[in-house]
Parts: structure tokens; C-alpha cells; sequence
């Protein structure tokens, strides 16, 4: 390995040439500068590993994990492959004493999740879930003012994930499909918002849910809602679509001293929040101060990604780790725990005794062939399609 110090740029390599890999990935990490190396790139599809090199001016090229960590000796790696290849090459690049930052969803499973989490804590190595919404200055802005108090006591959320794919989005043939992506919407879409909720309000201890394919050709839902209850005592609304044709990710929390929201679609900046005081807050130099942020970065992988390297080379445990890394995927199970039971669902009931503990689906309910319909009280739309 090399120095970590500082001295020299950490060595970087990207596991999948894909459309995040390119899009994402490669253009928030050289906005890091000399900080970062990408030393190599792997995919099973040699040529297009061999095209995304040559594109992008990387000479290690790899078809094999293995041969990218002893060929390259990357000190991080980013998976960028689909979910369900993320638990094994996470696993073999932890077990190597490699970092790893993994692309949401971060596998397919608590089960899985729980795997890569141990294989962190057995080699030493860490791993961070892209989750980069966390990351925007009005995020963090609005997270210091609901944890500190500075607004009140949080009484009633709204989190909206409404965003619109086409039938052809689903071509690809792992998308749609429980096995490959884990869910629908919920999983694939929604779970930026319900993150950046969680980082706001903390751990949910009860929900609701109802989940429906009302117009994809897919095995998975298209639609979602839930009604969560948190620890603190707040209670939300969660919808997550991909119907909708006006798109929105939209979050709203009204506290006992003021209104936060949120509007934006794919990234936010400070000016997407705004704040509406109560009745009785009179303060205007306090209201100044929650509508002022301190700095103002728009959210983006390129936080995340400064922020596991500055824990990399100081030899500190990334963000979004451990719990935190694990919340999101934790509420996504319980909802759909609760949408194919057909009832509620307590956070303390996701153990590994639990058949949605290794599978989102529990390895039956869905809309495809073979596969049992949703508990009376979900929505077990047919769909036209």
C-alpha cells in the first residue's frame, strides 16, 4: 500500500464502467484533484473496460477484482457494478484490506448487509455507502438545527420520492427484478430521500406500508406508501413512484417552532430549503439564522467522496458506516415487510429469523410469474401493461 499520510495521492480504483461509473464516479473524483489516483478500472466486459480506460486516460485495465487489487494495489475501491453483485466484491475487497465505497442500494439485503459489516470489523478495512444527499451544506445545516433542538421538537414528516421512468427503463434485464435489484422504487429510487429523512430524524421504530404495480411490466412494485413512526416520537408520510410525471423529491418537517422543506429533484442546494417559522416565534435574528447555512456546496458525490478520503488518510471510520450505512435498508425491509403481510411492522422485528431478513421479498410475494400476491390491504395492482 502506500502512504496514507497525505504526502501522496490515494490510490483509487473503479469496480464497473457503467453509466454511474463514468457519469458519477470518475467526474466527482477528479474534482478531488491531486488528492486521488484512479490506478485502475475492472469489468467483467473487457471491452468495455478496455473503451472507459481509453476514454478517461486510466491505464490499469482489469476483468477480475482480484487481479485490479494485485495488479494496481488500489487503497479504495468504488463499486459501481448492479446491486446484486455488491456483497461479494465488497467482502473480497474488505478481506483484502482494501476500502471500499459502494453505490446505493449497498446489497440486496440486511442478511447481505450484515456480511460486508463483518467483513469490515474482521479485516480492519472500511467501507461507505454512497448515500451523498447526507452531504449538501443544507443538509447538514437542517440535521445540526433538528439534533441541537434549535427548532423545537419534530412532530410530523413528509418524505416524496416522485420520479418518473419510462417501460424502457426496465430493458436492462436486471433491473424490475427482485434477485438482481431488490425492489422497485423503493429500493432503487425513493431510498435517497428516506436516507437524507433518517440523517434528519433518526430511527424509526413502527410502520405501515402498501406497495403496488399499477402500470410497469416488472416483478417488483412501481409504487409505495408508508406511514412511519420514529423514536422521537415523529410520524411520516413516505410515498416513492416512478409514475409520476412531474417530478419531485420533496421533504417537509414541521416541529413545535418551524416548518423545514425541501424541494429539489436530483440535488439540492441551500436555496431548495426554506424555513417557515411558527406563530409564536418572534425572533427574527434567530429565523436569520436557520436560513443561513454555513457554506454553500450542493449535494454530490464529490462531498461524499472528500469525506472518505479525508477518513482514509487521517485512519478514521468513513461516514455512512456501520448503522448509518444500514438505517435506509432497514426501513426499506419493514416496508415492504408490512405492504406483502398486510400489517404493521416494528423495526426490533427485522432479525435473521425473519424471512425479509435475506430477502426484500421474502422469496415470494411480487407480480411476476411464480410469484404470490400481495396480503389483502396491500396494493396488488395488476398493471395494464
Amino acid at each position: 500500500m502506500t502512504d496514507v499520510s497525505g504526502t501522496e495521492p490515494v490510490r483509487i480504483g473503479i469496480v464497473g464502467t457503467g453509466g454511474i461509473a463514468e457519469a458519477r464516479h470518475l467526474p466527482s473524483l477528479r474534482e478531488l484533484g491531486d488528492r486521488v489516483e484512479v490506478v485502475g478500472v475492472m469489468d467483467v466486459d473487457a471491452e468495455r473496460a478496455e473503451a472507459f480506460a481509453a476514454r478517461n486516460g486510466i491505464d490499469g485495465v482489469y476483468t477480475t477484482l482480484a487481479d485490479l487489487i494485485a495488479g494496481a494495489r488500489p487503497q479504495l475501491v468504488h463499486i459501481c457494478t448492479p446491486p446484486s453483485t455488491h456483497v461479494d466484491l465488497a467482502v473480497q475487497a474488505l478481506e483484502a484490506g482494501v476500502w471500499v465505497l459502494v453505490e446505493k442500494p449497498p446489497c440486496l439485503t440486511l442478511e447481505e448487509y450484515d456480511r460486508i459489516d463483518a467483513a469490515a470489523r474482521h479485516s480492519g478495512a472500511h467501507y461507505s455507502v454512497v448515500f451523498q444527499h447526507r452531504f449538501g451544506s443544507g443538509g447538514l445545516h437542517a440535521a445540526g438545527l433538528l439534533a441541537s433542538g434549535e427548532l423545537g421538537r419534530p412532530l410530523v414528516a413528509v418524505c416524496n420520492t416522485l420520479w418518473y421512468r419510462a417501460p424502457s427503463y426496465y430493458d436492462l434485464p436486471w433491473r424490475g427484478r427482485w434477485e438482481t435489484e431488490g425492489g422497485g422504487p423503493t429500493m432503487g429510487h425513493g431510498i435517497h430521500q428516506m436516507d437524507l429523512l433518517l440523517a434528519l430524524l433518526g430511527d424509526w421504530s413502527e410502520l405501515t406500508a402498501l406497495a403496488g404495480r399499477l402500470d410497469r411490466a416488472i416483478d417488483t412494485e412501481d409504487v409505495t406508501m408508508a406511514s412511519v413512526v420514529f423514536e422521537n416520537g415523529a410520524m411520516a408520510s413516505i410515498v416513492n413512484s416512478i409514475l409520476s410525471p412531474r417530478e419531485e423529491s420533496y421533504i417537509r418537517i414541521d416541529t413545535t417552532d418551524a416548518t423545514v422543506e425541501l424541494s429539489h429533484t436530483y440535488g439540492y442546494e441551500n436555496t431548495d430549503w426554506r424555513y417557515t417559522p411558527a406563530p409564536h416565534i418572534q425572533d427574527d435574528d434567530r429565523v436569520a439564522r436557520w436560513r443561513t447555512p454555513e457554506g454553500d456546496e450542493r449535494s454530490s458525490h464529490t462531498l461524499q467522496f472528500r469525506a472518505v478520503v479525508d477518513a482514509l488518510v487521517a485512519g478514521e471510520a468513513p461516514p455512512v458506516t456501520g448503522q448509518a450505512g444500514r438505517q435506509t435498508l432497514e426501513l426499506i425491509t419493514g416496508l415492504y415487510q408490512s405492504a406483502f403481510t398486510g400489517r404493521p411492522v416494528r423495526r426490533d422485528e427485522l432479525t435473521p429469523d425473519s424471512p425479509f431478513y435475506s430477502s426484500m421479498n421474502a422469496g415470494r410475494f411480487g407480480w411476476g410469474a411464480g410469484h404470490e400476491s400481495p396480503a389483502t390491504g396491500a396494493m396488488a395492482g395488476a398493471g395494464a401493461r
